[in-house]
């Protein structure tokens, strides 16, 4: 069970046994009614005003793990609502550690925006579920994109939402509509949630409209325990004090006071001592990155003390005793780029031996802050974090990131306000880092989300401008190695037909711009000097064939593009995209290349087959098309004229496998 839980238990959660006897209650009821020493079936049949989706069939109670029986007649969504860093992911993570054992399975999907799709169609891997796109005909006819992918979301929520004993917990909910199709929360979790619970954590003042539960800060008994750390050290009366400034200058922030107790635990400082020295650092709110959202930007410009805390880690980080825990605080850095997921060591690594050398960001060293890291003897500054996952660890060690229960190796996942400060921190200096880390060591199979990433820094979608610039050459590898296979995949295995498909069309777009770019320069080229053309000369190899890398490139993501459209019934449009990647293809490698035969084979196919297709938008009285010597042309709309030679053919799909691997 505990392996379906992104983190560890933490052991040192204090507080909060209200909120959870209350999720307790809207669960499982007041009494011990709902359990039973025996599983008791229920009436057979569906419950009226079943929302679509749930299975039929037959209602029962379940047994389930640890001898407990639960009813599976209460389906109950409790949202938890608060500021950020007042514990809502830890107190969801706490109450589904406590009652697993209730539950068949635990799910535990993140709810940012961008993600939020691609981590509810995960959910079909903890479940053994097939949502992969058709690669057959469908009750005689090809379904087109919309209905393959609402297919895989039924699926999905046919199993997720029957008489079956599941804990599904939604952690920061950014929004209740889809981000990639606008679609509404409603239309993913319904009213009757059969015999599954869910758990919302948002900052969202409402959800589905729900009255939430809202999440107020600790008492100051608890938020006492949670600042004094791990060792739970005791103070004087004079240290004590410090401690409530803390508490006072956080607003009581349990993630804020969970990195003072990780400071004070991790480093040989006293409460006084630290205080002073976070409390010098200077803060210049009007300073930060442009790419942060509006409330991430009010939350910085309101959390003053929160971010000289977070400026004081980095430099422990930086200037421990002159021993520089280089890859860690190279790591926060580049962090603030990744998805909100786990992150596996080696590829934090990768991105991190990427970030160039900078000059601190802060500004003078006071007096207190050099006293405070000289007084930092404790285990960081007799270290030296060599191996990757020791810096990724120490990160978790400074409350700044959780370990994650993730096999093979070290994972680990930044608290989003991590990610926020170290955004606002250095900027955009370590985006370009995290891409070429991700295009290095990126694993489409275990790190689709930090691809998902790296392809919103290089492209930017909808309105939102691309925030990272990379050379040409760079472009064709991170398309070839990081934007291609993320878009089979999201079309093959979850059925994402929309989303890969524009993807593969911004490619296609941003490769033709590099083109023009080539155009441009050659054009420079032979209108400039005769000493200009001499400078060019040394270069002009190098562009060429980069140039010729771009073309073929391009190619083959048109070809992808032209198998998946006619996967989904757009016949002309792939067939428009494959004469095209033929063109390229004859002129740059030659008429008899395997590849251009490649693509020459599948038209013939596709031509071959052509589908008579009586569509509702055809003219009355038009023309339909068939092949004739190869070619498309225009035939009469008769049918008794074309059956009469065999014109009416019927449609079948090209089983051809390209060199991208799609069966069409």
């Amino acid at each position: 069970m505990y392996e379906e839980l992104p983190f560890p238990r933490n052991k040192y959660f204090v507080g909060r046994e209200k909120e959870i006897m209350d999720i307790e209650t809207a669960f499982f009821g007041c009494g011990d009614y709902l359990e039973q020493e025996c599983a008791m079936p229920t009436t057979k049949g569906g419950t009226p005003g079943q929302s679509d989706g749930l299975a039929d069939g037959e209602s029962e109670v379940d047994r389930i793990k640890g001898g407990k029986y639960i009813s599976l007649e209460v389906g109950v969504i409790v949202c938890i609502n608060g500021s950020p860093g007042v514990g809502k992911t830890e107190l969801a993570l706490e109450f589904a550690y406590r009652y697993s054992q209730r539950y068949k399975m635990v799910l535990w999907v993140g709810g940012e925006a961008r993600y939020f799709r691609q981590n509810i169609l995960n959910i079909s891997l903890n479940m053994g579920l097939d949502v992969s796109a058709d690669e057959e005909k469908e009750r005689g006819r090809i379904r087109n994109f919309d209905e393959q992918e609402s297919e895989a979301f039924k699926r999905v929520k046919r199993e997720l939402f029957r008489d079956m004993p599941y804990l599904l917990i939604i952690d920061n909910l950014e929004s209740e509509r889809e981000w990639w199709e606008g679609k509404d929360l409603h239309d993913l979790i319904p009213r009757n949630t059969g015999g599954t619970h869910v758990i919302i954590t948002s900052r969202l003042p409402r959800v589905m409209n729900f009255d939430p539960m809202q999440l107020q800060t600790l008492p100051l008994s608890d938020a006492m325990m949670l600042i004094r750390g791990r060792r739970k050290k005791e103070y004087p009366a004079a240290e004590l004090e410090y401690l409530g400034k803390f508490d006072e200058k956080l607003g009581r922030s349990s993630f804020g006071l969970w990195v003072i107790g990780s400071l004070l635990s991790e480093l040989a400082i006293t409460p006084s001592a630290l205080f002073e020295a976070v409390n010098q650092i200077q803060y210049d709110e009007t300073t930060g990155c442009s790419s942060l959202s509006n409330a991430d930007q009010q939350f910085c410009r309101t959390s003053p003390f929160l971010m000289k805390v977070f400026s004081f880690c980095a430099a422990i980080l930086q200037q421990t005793n002159g021993n520089r825990n280089l890859l860690a605080s190279r790591m926060l850095q580049v962090g603030a780029w990744f998805a909100p997921a786990p992150i596996p060591a080696n590829l934090l690594a990768a991105a991190a031996n990427n970030v160039p050398s900078t000059r601190n960001k802060l500004k003078k060293w006071t007096r207190c802050l050099k006293l405070a890291l000289c007084c930092c003897s404790g285990c960081l500054a007799n270290q030296t974090w060599k191996s990757e996952e020791e810096s990724a660890l120490l990160l978790v060690r400074l409350g700044l990131a959780w370990k994650v229960n993730r096999q093979p190796g070290c994972w680990i996942q930044f608290h989003p306000i991590t990610q926020t400060f170290a955004k606002w921190k250095d900027g955009l200096v370590a985006a370009k880092a995290t891409v070429q880390g991700v295009r290095k060591t990126g694993n489409p199979l275990a790190n689709s989300d930090h691809l998902w990433a790296s392809a919103f820094l290089v492209f930017g979608f909808k309105s939102e401008p691309p925030l990272v610039q990379l050379k040409a050459i760079d472009m064709v590898l991170f398309i070839k190695r990081t934007a291609l296979p993320l878009a089979i995949r999201a079309f093959t295995t979850f059925s994402r037909c929309n989303s890969a498909l524009e993807l593969l069309k911004v490619c296609t777009n941003v490769l033709e711009e590099v083109e023009k770019s080539f155009v441009s320069q050659i054009q420079d080229w032979c209108h400039g000097s005769l000493c200009w053309k001499k400078a060019l000369q040394s270069n002009q190899r190098v562009d060429e064939y980069v140039w010729q890398e771009v073309t073929l490139l391009k190619a083959t993501i048109l070809e992808t593009r032209a198998k998946l459209l006619l996967r989904g019934g757009h016949f002309d449009s792939g067939e428009e995209l494959c004469r095209t990647c033929i063109s390229i293809r004859t002129v740059m490698l030659g008429h008899n290349h395997a590849q251009t035969l490649a693509a020459q084979e599948t038209l013939s196919k596709r031509n071959k087959n052509k589908p008579l297709i009586l569509s509702a938008t055809a003219p009355i009285g038009g023309d339909d098309y068939r092949v004739i010597d190869g070619e498309v042309a225009a035939v009469p709309t008769d049918r008794s004229q074309r059956a009469k030679s065999g014109e009416v053919t019927r449609r079948s799909e090209l089983t051809s496998t390209p060199e991208n691997g799609i069966v069409v």
